[in-house]
């Protein structure tokens, strides 16, 4: 059984957790931006394609305390890298280090490289390494004096789903997207609104969430080259999610925003992604947004104090966004913003909140609860 991590942006770690439940993955323990499960070299082709919240999977080596630098080095050499390097493989170490006394990330990773090239030059009987082969990027983190090294499975964060070639200014990820519409009660056969979708990617998350769509189907991962995972598993799991796709499902979902270029785009990236039959773009001002029916939800990143505008804009926003959904009680809203003032300015209490990351930047996820429509 393999020692796994998914890492993720603070504040998603439970709807990780949740997504590798429900891969029939065991969860040993969960803290802030890293979920520890065990599995196997399925579990790891699984995860990578399958996870829309984790920005990505690592196989974890070994973990050990480590207050001095001989320590770390004897200790890192102990660990079976053999298992997983192989003869000719190119790899790098990356480093991090919070309250430890090896405080000095540089000689850590420097440290760490020394320790695993003498273990494979022990193991392979070599003293030169070609490094032309898969690659491997060994990660030294270090958290109260306590080492954990891992290896990267995935390479190009998750949250590169592979449809988004253009972006426009402040893209939301695609991973926090996804875990926005996660939290909210939105469900495949409701309306989803989001008025002010830049470049389109809440929209994009729900229409492939919609249809079942796994989230890394459609891009490969640094760990496709290694050869203790069989080519086989990654073939027979990338079936299995191609015929659990429901092509059955249309979804009605509308995106708009004032900037017509970032439509464009929008309409891009949804085809990339092989929904954009499924989403109606328009170029609009919120102030000439209408609602399209009854029992909707509303799921949105607004541009906020440190994206794009001025104080007064920002308001203005929010203030229209709330006097579109007064009164509109079958109706749920879902804002992302860092605006402490949110709730003042858009004319109601939100039901309930959430504090994330949108990039560097805290914000708070406000969520307004409607009305359920009737069964």
């Amino acid at each position: 059984m393999l020692n796994l991590i998914a890492t993720s942006t603070f504040g998603l770690e439970a709807t990780v957790k949740r997504e590798i439940t429900a891969l029939g993955c065991k969860i040993t323990s969960v803290s802030d931006g890293r979920i520890d499960f065990t599995g196997d070299t399925a579990s790891i082709v699984n995860a990578n394609i399958s996870l829309g919240a984790s920005d990505r999977v690592l196989l974890v080596i070994g973990e050990f305390d480590a207050a001095t630098f001989d320590e770390l080095f004897e200790k890192t050499k102990a660990l079976n890298w053999q298992d997983w390097i192989t003869k000719d493989g190119k790899f790098t170490v990356t480093g991090k280090s919070v309250k430890s006394k090896l405080f000095s990330v540089p000689d850590c990773q420097a440290i760490v490289k020394k320790a695993v090239v003498e273990k494979l030059k022990q193991f392979h009987s070599v003293e030169w390494f070609d490094e032309t082969g898969p690659e491997y990027k060994i990660q030294v983190a270090l958290l109260k004096d306590k080492a954990t090294l891992t290896i990267d499975t995935t390479g190009p964060s998750l949250h590169k789903r592979g449809y988004r070639k253009l972006t426009h200014k402040a893209p939301i990820k695609e991973t926090l997207a996804y875990a926005m519409i996660e939290l909210s009660y939105w469900k495949k056969d409701r309306i989803l609104l989001d008025p002010f979708c830049g470049s389109g990617t809440i929209a994009i998350e729900a229409a492939l969430k919609a249809r079942n769509t796994a989230p890394g189907l459609f891009r490969s991962f640094v760990c496709e080259n290694w050869p203790q995972i069989p080519k086989l598993e990654w073939i027979k799991i990338r079936k299995e999610k191609y015929e659990q796709i429901n092509t059955a499902v249309i979804p009605e979902i509308y995106a708009s925003d004032i900037d017509g270029e970032a439509i464009e785009i929008a309409k891009h990236c949804a085809e990339q992604a092989n929904v954009g039959d499924f989403i109606k773009f328009e170029q609009k001002d919120v102030k000439n947004v209408k609602l399209p029916g009854e029992y909707g939800v509303v799921i949105t990143n607004p541009p906020y104090g440190e994206r794009l505008l001025d104080e007064n804009e920002v308001n203005g926003l929010y203030k229209t966004l709330g006097a579109l959904l007064k009164g509109e009680d079958t109706w749920s809203c879902y804002v992302i913003t860092s605006c402490e003032e949110f709730e003042i300015i858009y004319g109601k209490r939100a039901d309930a909140k959430r504090k994330l990351f949108n990039g560097n930047v805290k914000a708070d996820y406000y969520q307004y609860y409607g009305k359920r429509p009737p069964r």
